[in-house]
């Protein structure tokens, strides 16, 4: 017996819809963000730990063994705190042996890393942006809210002290583990918050402060966003700071999935 017309239909209908049942789901980029310390010692930062010279040959092997451990991961894209124009240039160099010793993390964890691993290439996934710092800060001074604002910074201090105690007794790999401790990255976020209570009415400097930070680590996820695809493992070394929003951003991002740098960095 011959199927009806209407039933012939709804076969050939169910066939695809069986196909595409049938597909594997997209495999979900695994990223790690790395919170890192700037190690040629910039000095842009509110409060800056003094780090020794990581050319010596101390340092460089502590340096070695951070990367190696990460190795394990497989990354096949390192994303870094540099504009993705001079990651182009300079990871060529890089690459042929032809750029200048340097001391930026950059290089000495981004760039190493992924020539270890043979990873795709390093990205440069940094974004420029406004952190109107002085402006709240003299807002806090002359608008009664110092007690709030030196409470904040004397925590932060407290932070970049620890580092250095960490740094000089226990090396590299421990400054990295105590700052990419999930625990310490909400409490380091704090600060952020907090500036929220500096303002009076409409002139709102810790608002305007938040905006700028936000706006900026907004472009960098934005960035990461644009360079994966389906199934990469990337590690990320930014600043510290920038860790607990970039870390937010790939949790709360669908097909994304958050890896704990501290699953992998040595002990």
């Amino acid at each position: 017996m011959r199927p009806s017309p209407l039933v012939a239909i709804v076969a050939a209908c169910l066939i695809p819809l069986a196909g595409v049942a049938a597909e594997s789901p997209a495999k979900p980029v695994e990223v790690m963000v790395v919170g890192v310390f700037h190690m040629s010692n910039p000095g842009h930062d509110i409060h800056n730990l003094k780090v020794d010279d990581v050319l010596e040959p101390k340092q460089q092997a502590q340096i070695a063994a951070v990367t190696d451990a990460l190795v394990r991961f497989k990354p096949t894209k390192v994303g870094v705190e540099w504009p993705a124009n001079l990651v182009t240039e300079r990871y060529k160099q890089y690459l042929a042996g032809t750029l200048a010793p340097s001391r930026n993390e950059v290089v000495q964890l981004g760039f190493r890393l992924a020539k270890t691993v043979g990873a795709e290439g390093a990205y440069g996934l940094d974004a420029d942006g406004d952190f109107p710092y002085e402006r709240l800060k003299n807002f806090a001074e002359t608008r009664g809210f110092q007690g709030l604002f030196d409470e904040q910074n004397a925590i932060d201090r407290r932070v970049v002290d620890e580092q250095a105690r960490l740094l000089a007794e226990k090396g590299i790999a421990a400054d990295l583990r105590f700052l990419n401790d999930p625990v310490r990255l909400r409490s380091g976020n704090s600060w952020y918050r907090n500036m929220l209570g500096i303002g009076l009415n409409d002139d709102q400097p810790g608002v305007d402060l938040l905006t700028g930070w936000y706006h900026r680590n907004f472009r960098i996820c934005a960035n990461l966003l644009q360079v994966a695809k389906p199934g990469d493992r990337i590690v990320m070394f930014f600043g510290s700071g920038h860790a607990f929003l970039l870390r937010q951003c790939v949790t709360e991002t669908p097909g994304f999935k958050l890896v704990e740098a501290n699953d992998y960095l040595p002990e």
